[in-house]
């Protein structure tokens, strides 16, 4: 329950005085003291009171906070003191007998420009500009070409490529040495053809050379390949067969990617062959290209990149 005081008992004789003498023959309050659970409750009670609806016309002064009692019991309510505000005059602007305000008068006047006593206008002074001195471009550092010297001449003591013949010999070398160190016994063939060194490893011990699917032959391969740069500096297109597997592998892919042709032609849809590497990609997209109906392209990267055989509609 909240409680509403207006009496003016409670504020101190002084101050009831000057809000008599100001409000001599009003019946207007000029404050009010209201005790309620909040103060918020409290500041709407005085505004009901005063018969306004915003804060702002009001100055609200906390005289208790309130207090929650234990179980109820020694709890206190709040309580304030909400005068009313001064109502804010607009202040007027002064005007000479012309209508002109003297700000605008004052302003023409310090815009007009001075006349000399014969009559002449005098031009304003201009403010002198302080001449800065003006700072020289720094000196670029000249770059050392040191480095650039040492680079030079590693290039320039650097041997020239040998020759592909060398470099077959150097191939042919290492896998013979490589058969060595494994105790297998076998042969190795080089040709060249058209810039591309080809090798041929023959043997029927050979065989453990190659690995599933030819994975140790590709490692082999790389092996070679390696060695051969680092010693002629060289970097030949290379072409490696053990034991006479890439020729089996070829047939056997020939055939194998010519039977899945078929089914896609069948079927009018596309089959992906399980990964393969480079070389047998290019057999099965060779063996593909003079069969009408079907195409042929890669897909994935490697090593896990495979030949995709789609169907293509002849009409």
């Amino acid at each position: 329950m909240s409680r509403t005081t207006a009496t003016r008992g409670t504020v101190p004789a002084s101050m009831r005085v000057r809000n008599a003498t100001a409000e001599e023959g009003s019946d207007r309050m000029d404050w009010v003291e209201v005790e309620s659970a909040t103060v918020d409750e409290a500041v709407e009670l005085a505004l009901k009171e005063f018969g306004l609806q915003s804060k702002e016309d009001v100055n609200v002064e906390v005289i208790q906070e309130p207090k929650v009692g234990f179980l109820g019991m020694g709890g206190k309510d709040a309580i304030v003191r909400v005068t009313r505000a001064p109502k804010r005059r607009k202040r007027r602007r002064s005007r000479n007998r012309t209508g002109r305000s003297k700000d605008s008068t004052n302003g023409a006047r310090d815009s007009a420009p001075r006349q000399d006593k014969q009559g002449r206008n005098s031009k304003p002074k201009q403010d002198k500009q302080k001449s800065t001195p003006t700072k020289k471009p720094r000196e670029e550092k000249q770059v050392s070409t040191s480095e650039q010297d040492r680079a030079q001449e590693r290039t320039d003591d650097r041997p020239e490529q040998a020759p592909i013949e060398q470099q077959a010999e150097v191939a042919a070398g290492f896998i013979s040495g490589l058969l060595d160190a494994f105790g297998l016994e076998g042969t190795v063939e080089t040709r060249i053809e058209e810039d591309v060194l080809y090798i041929e490893v023959e043997g029927s011990q050979t065989e453990a050379l190659v690995g599933p699917k030819g994975s140790v032959m590709q490692s082999v391969h790389e092996l070679t390949r390696t060695v051969v740069q680092r010693k002629t500096y060289g970097a030949p297109r290379m072409r490696i067969d053990i034991a006479g597997y890439r020729a089996r592998r070829r047939e056997a892919l020939t055939i194998y990617a010519g039977q899945l042709a078929e089914q896609v032609i069948d079927e009018k849809d596309e089959i992906m062959l399980e990964p393969m590497n480079a070389a047998d990609r290019k057999v099965v997209h060779d063996a593909v290209s003079s069969i009408s109906g079907v195409r042929s392209f890669s897909e994935g990267d490697e090593p896990r990149r495979s030949v995709v055989l789609s169907y293509v509609s002849d009409e």
